[in-house]
């Protein structure tokens, strides 16, 4: 497979099949799903009242939560290394 031909993966998360199309391996894609059934999983262990639409909405929260928390930490850990070398 070349960086940009697409593949069709199958996943499942939260009980339901999904077929994710796109450049990334199967094994990525896979862990991604995985990743997202985990959290979903997770909050609704904590939330179980919770319909699926709003359970999708706070993984998605929670995920970029914690995105731009790495984002930030890279950036420093960056500003850190550019510091040493001057």
């Amino acid at each position: 497979m070349t960086d940009n031909e697409k593949q069709r993966v199958t996943v499942e998360i939260y009980n339901r099949t999904y077929h994710v199309i796109g450049t990334e391996s199967e094994r990525h894609v896979q862990l991604v799903a995985n990743l997202v059934d985990q959290k979903m999983n997770e909050i609704h262990d904590a939330n179980k009242q919770l319909d699926t639409a709003s359970l999708a909405v706070l993984t998605a929260v929670n995920t970029m939560n914690d995105y731009l928390k790495l984002k930030e930490d890279y950036a420093t850990l960056l500003g850190s290394l550019r510091k040493k070398e001057d």
